[in-house]
């Protein structure tokens, strides 16, 4: 059938694969739950219902406030399909912006994860004048009514024709959902998506599966553009889909075995950090062996024409003695295609991964944009390292010459800025440009490469401009590096607040015998700070003279979505980060 709105993909889904036993799946009390195609639909269909039978009409708004689980979906479709518009909010956030983000949308009904997220709303529920009802999505044994109470009430007023009716007036250019942009400033911005707006991303995203695509590992928040864009194309695919957490990652991919999931660069960081710390572990013999595997896999090139014989050869011996150890320890049966996106991943380390099994493809894009813009393709000229692949069909790109800002134009551009029609007009000029915010050159075959952000730069007191995401994003690449800061707007020199990956600190302290009882003392021992003089030593020879890190400092805090310091896609929140540390970063530059 002809898929033109993203509730179309839930009917088609049910046309092309009527038998599918697992669409959605996610882990209750330690086992794995599953919903075939037809529970899903089931289920949407009666949350349709359910939501009628309330008063809901088209237009209104419909909170999500959850992680990522199957009534998600039951709720994303069921309101999508009467006209509504699902309104997915970020658990992390403040009660500030809750507050901001539920009276901005003028939601109607909100839908609210677990009792820690409840207790959070439940002290602004007086100043909701628009809210009608706040559901649980399980019986809290509160007074507030849960999901299977919606869905029941579906089931006690079905109205198929209505629902028929409904669907039939929505028109792929109407507004699918509201997205409202975590930011690392003021107020969130509510971008309007179309259901051409993403469906048009789903259709050009799927054709880069591999064709024995059979199941997805979700963790990423199904309330980021990026993996909801993922999620309905894993469903127009036919995809059964997963939900894992962060936590959780490591033992679900042993269990299910995926062949496709969706990555951030830091999570891909983590992993190798592991790996290149385990190595360590070993005796002196095998140790040589590992960390040459380690090398070999570093310049591998997933073009086969790039890959000498010689090369070949050394790398089906590290294969053999080591790679396919890491693929059982990781639980990876058989290639499994990554989609990495949020911030640059380093070169060698994507040529690391597709070596030992992971065929990470890069892609870029923002909210406003669908959200992917460019992306890797699995042809040999679309996906050299350093780069996010080639534009989408239907997107236009180029380079503004004054400020090197990558500008947009094409299908995926948002419909605007909800309420804002200034703030739209200030990043859409009159010729459908968008303005990403981020600067980035095109090579000669047309290949997309980021180098930075424009509110990042900053300018030295010698006037030398520095991008501090391109040191940060090569530092952090260090098993001892877990976040970092890159400081010196105005300043003399360029340094850098540093938290330290405390579990590989931790293990480097046992074997120098340097005692570990805090973080707070450790980050202050004389030889921890002379390892990490040493390591950013070794990095600053990759920087020019102006961009190299002089002094640094150690937090004892890990940086994370729950104490403010990272936003939910787990990007660094800059300003927060130099407001709450303007005395350490004062301490670095008292003796310019």
């Amino acid at each position: 059938m002809e898929v033109t709105r993203l509730f179309d993909i839930l009917d088609n889904y049910k046309e092309q694969k009527p038998g599918q036993k697992v669409a959605l799946a996610h882990k209750v009390e330690g086992k794995w739950v599953t919903y075939s195609i037809q529970d899903y639909v089931d289920y949407v269909n009666n949350v349709s219902y359910g939501l009628l039978a309330m008063g809901i009409q088209p237009g209104d708004k419909i909170g999500i406030v959850s992680g990522n689980r199957p009534e998600w979906n039951f709720l994303d479709m069921g309101a999508m399909q009467i006209g509504a518009i699902p309104v997915p909010i970020y658990p992390t956030i403040s009660q500030e912006e809750y507050r901001y983000i539920l009276n901005h949308a003028e939601m109607k009904i909100l839908f609210v994860e677990g009792k820690s997220l409840r207790s959070k709303i439940e002290p602004i529920l007086p100043e909701l004048e628009h809210l009608k009802e706040l559901f649980t999505f399980v019986d809290q044994k509160c007074q507030y009514r849960y999901f299977e109470q919606l869905v029941t009430l579906g089931k006690e007023n079905p109205q198929p024709e209505k629902v028929a009716e409904l669907k039939a007036n929505v028109k792929s250019s109407d507004l699918a959902t509201i997205i409202y942009t975590s930011g690392t400033t003021g107020n969130p911005k509510g971008v309007m998506l179309s259901h051409d707006n993403i469906l048009l991303n789903v259709k050009n995203v799927q054709e880069l599966f591999l064709p024995t695509c059979e199941k997805a590992l979700s963790f990423l928040p199904l309330c980021h553009a990026y993996e909801r864009m993922l999620m309905y194309t894993y469903q127009f695919r036919q995809v059964s889909i997963y939900y894992s957490d962060l936590a959780c990652i490591a033992d679900n991919l042993k269990e299910i075995h995926p062949n496709v999931m969706c990555c951030v660069p830091r999570l891909l960081e983590k992993m190798y950090e592991k790996l290149y710390s385990a190595g360590k572990k070993q005796s002196f013999f095998t140790q040589k062996i590992y960390y040459w595997a380690v090398a070999v896999a570093k310049k591998y090139n997933l073009d086969p024409e790039k890959r000498s014989w010689y090369y070949n050869i050394k790398w089906s011996i590290a294969n053999k003695l080591i790679y396919k150890k890491w693929q059982e320890a990781l639980g990876i049966q058989g290639p499994i295609q990554v989609v990495s996106g949020g911030s640059a991943l380093q070169a060698q380390l994507a040529s690391f991964f597709q070596a030992i099994g992971f065929y990470v493809f890069e892609g870029y894009g923002l909210s406003e944009t669908s959200p992917v813009i460019s992306v890797a393709r699995e042809e040999p000229y679309t996906h050299e390292p350093g780069t996010v692949g080639l534009p989408l069909p239907g997107v236009e790109v180029k380079i503004d010459p004054a400020t090197n800002e990558l500008l947009c134009r094409g299908h995926n551009v948002m419909l605007g800025y909800y309420k804002a029609p200034e703030m739209t007009e200030e990043v859409i000029d009159k010729d459908g440009w968008f303005h990403t915010g981020d600067t980035a050159r095109i090579t000669e075959k047309g290949l997309v490469v980021i180098t930075g952000r424009i509110k990042s730069l900053f300018k030295t007191s010698f006037g030398k401009y520095v991008n501090p995401e391109h040191i940060e994003n090569k530092v952090v690449t260090s098993p001892f590096v877990g976040s970092i800061v890159v400081v010196g707007e105005n300043r003399q020199f360029t340094a850098a607040l540093i938290v330290p990956d405390f579990m590989c600190l931790e293990t480097w302290c046992k074997s120098h015998k340097v005692p570990f009882t805090s973080k707070e003392q450790v980050v202050k021992e004389p030889e921890v700070l002379k390892r990490f003089r040493k390591e950013i030593t070794k990095y600053n020879a990759y920087f020019a003279d102006y961009e190299q890190i002089k002094r640094f400092v150690l937090i004892p805090e890990e940086w994370t979505t729950q104490n403010g310091k990272l936003s939910p896609t787990l990007k660094v929140k800059r300003k927060v980060v130099q407001k709450e540390y303007e005395k350490e970063i004062e301490g670095l530059f008292s003796k310019e």
